[in-house]
Formats: structure tokens, sequence, C-alpha cells
């Protein structure tokens, strides 16, 4: 009996050693000696993977921001607190009134088994505040007599909300998407409460995973598109599980009927039209485990049809060993380039252009602004700010790596004070962020500044026309069911 106790003993001694093993290599290995903005830019420098069975880790733990405290701003801007005391908030929507939604949310409870990953991830989503249950509210800001700072607060609803995030608004229809669901609601803005029913249901989404849902209507009103991030890293459970992921969704608000507008997007997050050419952009967060410097995220044009080669493929042509499931050949020649990268592991989440009658002065008159949440996996610590990413008069990014608009968020000590996580324009033409572990909205201005001009459009030259077929599978079919015009392998 003592001999099984002794071995019982050893056992456990040799478990706990291999757990603080795991833990002290997740702590301190795999720092990086380039600079986080080596990873940014129009040619990023894309390094030697080095792939991890156990994810790096590098917690900032949120600590808040004093009174009076606030992030830095770029030299001719100023930062003042527009609303605080809010409960998590990320996503935010300014209404044709002025009025600006937010949605205080966070992720879903977890269901079913874990693997050892996403329970690593899990524990330190809870460290980095990202772990408390979700609020499911979306509440509306007023800022009534346009001092900068909103004076009125009010729950527009609660109802019906599971981990929301995206929400648009067109003529009289508030959309809101919840982790697993699109809805439509009537609503007419200057309304303080959200009642009733929903008008319908638009889709039912894959929930969990990488949770937060993005909408973006079109120009003319007539499509919803809907942003849907993976489940897992890189199809670790297989591709099943996969289906209907990493990619972005295109609704038909008349018919109801959807469409896959684009693929291969681990986890596409901001959505904005490119006030220059009309084309639909998006901020995505790129796989993890690969190193302190691999993949960077990126920002880049979504023409319909493309494919950004998740999971098989990073920065067009890069395979990723670690992928068990085949790849169909011919979705190489269609995987598309980023066209700007962002830094790897930094987290990027809202975006918004810069347009006319914005103040943000000299300097921020064409181009992206863009929150970058913070790296929890990465030595030493990358994002934590809000850039901006200037654009030439073509409409596309030019080769210079993003400029500050506010930092600060990260202490000396490791902490950090918040993290941003969306941008928006108010009513006078300031730069909110919503700070979602802080519970704070930023207002960013250039003090004195004028409203801008609005950006000229220009032409550019489209992708082909794409034609759509009954079986996306087929060959020579692009993800969504699409093909070109010109591709003859099909009748």
């Amino acid at each position: 009996m003592r001999s099984i106790l002794t071995k019982a003993a050893i056992a456990l001694v040799v478990i706990l050693l291999a757990v603080a093993g795991v833990i002290f290599w997740g702590l301190h290995s795999n720092t990086s000696d380039l600079p986080s903005d080596a990873a940014a830019g129009r040619n990023p420098q894309l390094v030697e993977p080095d792939a991890q069975w156990i994810p790096s880790i590098k917690l900032a733990k949120p600590v808040g921001w004093a009174a009076g405290e606030a992030p830095k701003a770029a030299p001719s801007l100023a930062v003042t607190r527009f609303a605080e005391g809010l409960d998590h908030p990320r996503t935010m929507l300014t209404l044709p009134n002025g009025d600006v939604l937010v949605a205080e949310t966070n992720a879903p409870p977890a269901k079913g088994p874990r693997g050892f990953t996403a329970t690593i991830k899990g524990l330190v989503m809870g460290r980095v505040g990202a772990g408390d249950p979700s609020p499911n509210r979306v509440v509306l800001l007023r800022d009534a007599d346009g001092d900068g700072k909103a004076e009125g607060r009010f729950v527009l609803r609660s109802a019906d909300l599971q981990s929301p995030s995206g929400m648009a608004y067109r003529d009289g229809k508030l959309y809101i998407a919840n982790h697993d669901a699109v809805l439509e609601f009537a609503y007419k803005p200057g309304a303080t409460s959200l009642g009733g029913r929903p008008l319908r249901k638009l889709m039912d989404m894959p929930g969990g995973g990488h949770w937060m849902r993005n909408l973006l209507l079109s120009g003319d009103g007539k499509h919803l598109y809907v942003a849907v991030g993976s489940m897992t890293n890189i199809a670790d459970n297989g591709m099943e599980e996969e289906t209907g992921r990493a990619m972005i969704w295109e609704i038909d608000l008349d018919t109801g009927r959807r469409r896959q507008f684009a693929a291969g997007m681990r986890n596409p997050n901001g959505m904005a039209w490119n006030p220059s050419t009309g084309e639909l952009w998006a901020t995505v967060q790129e796989r993890d485990m690969l190193g302190p410097d691999l993949v960077p995220d990126y920002l880049t044009n979504v023409p319909v049809g493309a494919q950004y080669g998740w999971p098989w493929v990073y920065w067009k042509n890069t395979f990723d060993e670690r992928v068990e499931w085949p790849m169909q050949t011919y979705m190489l020649e269609y995987t598309r380039k980023p066209e700007y990268a962002m830094g790897a592991h930094v987290s990027v989440l809202g975006l918004t252009f810069a347009q006319g009658g914005n103040r943000m002065g000299k300097g921020f008159e064409n181009g992206a602004f863009i929150a970058r949440h913070g790296s929890w996996n990465r030595r030493p610590a990358a994002g934590y700010d809000v850039v901006f990413v200037p654009f030439d008069a073509r409409g596309n990014p030019r080769d210079v790596k993003p400029r500050p608009v506010l930092s600060g968020f990260l202490k000396d000590n490791g902490d950090t004070r918040g993290r941003p996580t969306w941008v928006a324009w108010d009513k006078a033409g300031a730069l909110l962020v919503s700070d979602d572990t802080a519970g704070i909205i930023w207002r960013v201005i250039a003090p004195g500044a004028q409203p801008s001009a609005a950006i000229e459009p220009v032409v550019v030259e489209a992708m082909k026309p794409l034609q759509e077929i009954k079986d996306p599978t087929a060959p020579g079919a692009l993800s969504g069911g699409f093909r070109k015009e010109e591709d003859k392998l099909l009748p």
C-alpha cells in the first residue's frame, strides 16, 4: 500500500513539475529582437516560422486610468473623455441624428470540451480583461449640447442580445449582430429605447470561436455585409467545424438571399468603404503560434470572390506546414496578397476612413484609422494603440509605417491602462475610440481644425467580373460560388 501511495505521489509531483514547466515556458520563451513595426507596411519583414505547441504568453494586466489621465495623442491632436463608466464597450455606431450606439459586450460562454490551447487562451483572456460575462446591452450616448461629452445615457436594448457586436442603420431599420445571428429591428433615430420583437432574423451564424460579427451596409442600402471569424487558429479540429466561417457574407436585404462574398480571412473585424474607390476594406487578425513576428495582421481591400488563403497560406504564397487538411490546388492561383500589414499579434479591430467633415487636421486627410487591441502572446507587447495608415490619391496605402494617433495605453511595468477597440466619427467630426477594459469612450480632435474637404473619388481598374455558379466545388470555382467570366473550365 505504501508503495502505491509513493508512486502516486511521485506521479503527482511529475505532473506538477510538467505544468510548471509549461507555464514557465509560455511566460518566458520566444522574445522578439525585432521592432514590432518590422512586420508592418506594404512590404513587411516575414521571418522564418517557429511553430509552437505551447503558446507564448505576455500578459498586460488592465489597471484602468486614474482620474485626469488620458492616452497620449499625436502632437496636433487633443483627447478627452466622451463617456466613461461603461461596461466593456466594444463596437460603436453613430446614427444620423448624432446619437452614438455602443455595444457593451464580451465573448459568449464556451460550450463543450476545450483543447489544451483553447484552455490556455481562455485563462489568458480572463487575465487581460476579456473573460468577464457579457453585459449583452446596446446603450445610447447623447451629446445634446455639443460640448464633446455625452451627458445622456440610455439602455437602448438588452432583450434578444447574446454577445452583440456589429450594428448598422438605414431608413428606419437597425441591424444588430449577435455572435450567432443577425437581427433586424424597426427603429427611429431619437428614440432612447428599442422595444418589441425583431422584425426578422436575417441570418443564423456559427457561434463562439472568434465571436465578434461586424456589420456594414452598402452605399445604396440594398446589401448587408457580415464578418465572421474562424473557430480556431488554423482549422485545428478540421474544416467541417469552420463551415461558414473565416469569411465575409453578403445579404440581399430585399430577398434575404445570402452568399459568401470573400473567404480565407481568419478573423475579419473592421469593415469600411474606401471613399476614394468605393471598395470594401477590412482589418483581419492572422494566425498565432508561429513565433513573435508572424503572422502580421492586415488591412486590405476585399473584392467580391476574394480568397486570402486561410488556413493553408498566408501573405499570398507562404504555406503553413502545420495545416493537415488538403488545399485544392486551383485556390493558390486566386489567393490574394493583403494590401498592408499591421504588425504581428497586434489584434486589429476597429476601422474607419478619413472622410469629408472630419476635424483631425493636417496629415490625417486621406487614409484609415485603426484600433490595435494589443497582443497577449508577444514579447515585447505590440499594439495597444490607435494608428493612421496614409493613403495616396489612387486610394491605396502609402509605403510607410502606421502613424500613431493614440498611445500610452501600456505602462512601463507591463500593465495596461486600457485596450482600444473600435473607432467611429461623432457628429462634429471627432474620432471616437472605445476602450473596452477601461469602460471609456475617448474623443480625439485637432483643436481649431476646420472640417476637411470630401475625398475625391478615383476610377480604379476593378477585378474582372465574376459569374455565380451552382457548384462552388467545381474546378475553377472561387470560394463562395464564383468564377471568372473568361474561365473556360466550366460550361
